[in-house]
C-alpha cells in the first residue's frame, strides 16, 4: 500500500520506531530481572501503542485506499465521515 498523505506516513514511522525502542528496552528489563510489574506497565503500553498506529494506519487505508476512480467529493466525503465514526467506536471498544 502507498500512503497518500506523506504526514500521516512520517507520523507512523516515527510510531513505529518509538514502538520499536519501548521493544527493546522491555527485552533488556527481562534480560535485568526487573520488577514484574514495571516489565507489565511496559507491555501495556506497548499493546496501546500498537492499537494507535493500526487505528491511524486503517483510516488512511480506508479513506485513501479505497477510493474509486472518478468518485463524486460528496460520496466520498460521506464514505470518509462513515470511516471516522468506525474508527471512534473502535476507540471506545473494550
Amino acid at each position: 500500500m502507498k500512503l497518500q498523505n506523506p504526514e500521516t506516513k512520517e507520523q507512523l514511522i516515527q510510531r513505529l520506531r518509538r514502538i520499536e525502542g519501548q521493544v527493546r528496552g522491555v527485552s533488556g528489563m527481562v534480560d535485568d530481572e526487573r520488577d514484574c510489574h514495571e516489565i507489565m506497565q511496559q507491555l501495556s503500553a506497548i499493546r496501546s501503542a500498537v492499537q494507535s498506529v493500526s487505528r491511524v494506519f486503517l483510516q488512511e487505508y480506508a479513506t485513501e485506499c479505497l477510493v474509486e476512480p472518478g468518485e463524486a467529493a460528496d460520496i466520498r466525503a460521506k464514505r470518509d465521515k462513515v470511516i471516522c465514526d468506525m474508527v471512534t467506536m473502535l476507540d471506545k471498544a473494550p
